[in-house]
């Protein structure tokens, strides 16, 4: 039998909303890839374009050839991927013996980092923290400091604690010791959760830039988003001569740059999506 489908106003002004915010949303990526992709000539005639009249890749040419681009990436790509590990690492051993049942002083450990969640020594003890650590203008300082979100340890000790006990009672009746239930029975079975919160830590990481801008002094170990800063405030800085700028214009070089900080993001996203709803009803639930 053929599926009837009943028409409605409601259902309508629905999707017509739902059309509506979805272009809304997309139009500023659209706007910047294309004029990434002009020449000058065409963005001083139309810069809100959608679709670019002639390609241009004199901007990434120019974004691409620039070593100052390379090493910031570098550093980014070191500072998330070692940055992640020992969030992830501090997170879940953190988290699990929070979950456990018998832990003694249990509340007041839990207590003691749900206080540091509301209250912090501020910028400048945090800063003399780590001047004394010797991590100044080291990338180690945007790493090691912050490493441990008490927040997602709270939804990674609760997804622990929604797991059913008789898993970990009977790996313990075989035998098992805390570190064999926690490697072998507790992480496999909460993937989703930590897949969840290994892509909050990445974006957190990848997008950091104010800790880069107390920490870091020396050029060579600037990050992408201070080297974004220096675009957007003195373009110029990447120009290898004073004429490109009279056929490529500063936006095109700044959205250019946006552009290739954001794709290692946008390719890793749709990978880690599912594993999004999933994880954070597990976290955000005990059950």
């Amino acid at each position: 039998m053929r599926r009837r489908y009943k028409f409605s106003v409601g259902m309508a002004l629905t999707y017509a909303v739902l059309v509506l915010v979805a272009a809304i949303t997309l139009y500023p990526l659209v706007n910047l890839l294309a004029v990434s992709l002009s020449p000058r000539a065409d963005y001083l005639r139309d810069p809100m374009m959608v679709i670019p009249p002639r390609i241009d890749l004199s901007a990434y040419r120019m974004v691409i050839e620039n070593q100052l681009m390379w090493s910031s990436y570098r550093n980014t790509i070191v500072i998330t991927l070692v940055g992640v590990a020992i969030s992830m690492f501090l997170t879940a051993t953190a988290a699990y013996p929070l979950s456990e049942p018998d832990l003694k002083g249990k509340r007041w450990i839990t207590a003691i980092y749900l206080f540091t969640m509301f209250f912090s020594g501020g910028m400048i003890p945090n800063y003399y923290l780590v001047r004394s650590l010797g991590l100044l203008d080291s990338l180690w300082a945007l790493m090691i400091p912050g490493a441990l979100s008490i927040y997602n340890a709270m939804l990674l000790k609760n997804s622990f604690e929604s797991l059913p006990p008789a898993l970990k009672e009977s790996a313990r009746i075989d035998g098992a010791n805390d570190l064999v239930v926690f490697l072998r029975i507790v992480l496999p079975l909460s993937l989703p959760i930590l897949a969840t919160l290994t892509l909050f830590y990445a974006v957190g990481k990848w997008n950091s830039y104010f800790n880069a801008i107390l920490y870091i002094s020396s050029r060579d170990k600037w990050t992408l988003q201070l080297l974004l800063r220096e675009i957007i405030t003195n373009t110029t800085s990447l120009l290898d001569d004073g004429t490109s700028a009279e056929t490529l214009p500063a936006t095109s070089i700044r959205y250019a740059t946006i552009v290739f900080a954001t794709v290692p993001i946008l390719l890793i996203y749709p990978f880690l999506q599912k594993y999004f709803v999933k994880g954070l009803m597990v976290g955000a639930v005990k059950g």
